[in-house]
């Protein structure tokens, strides 16, 4: 298994997104691609930057960039938060 669907919450725009994350990637190249991917099923109405940071969508805690999907323990559903 290579990639994981998770579903990321976006509080900017109130909308959540179903979204294939790599699994063995680490987590800053993973935080560019989601967020390039939400800007543009959004249609823009969410800018990515690069401070943008993907955080557990249920306690809010940031994750460790330097960390793949799968050393943080991320599994199929996974809730986050991009922020």
């Amino acid at each position: 298994m290579d990639k994981i669907l998770v579903d990321i919450y976006v509080p900017a725009i109130n909308k959540n997104f179903d979204v294939y994350i790599s699994f063995k990637s680490k987590f800053y190249d993973v935080v560019g691609m989601v967020s390039s991917i939400v800007e543009e099923i959004s249609d823009s109405n969410f800018i990515a930057s690069e401070d943008a940071v993907l955080c557990n969508g249920l306690t809010g805690a940031i994750y460790n960039v330097n960390m793949s999907s799968e050393e943080l323990g991320l599994i199929n559903g996974s809730k986050l938060m991009l922020i």
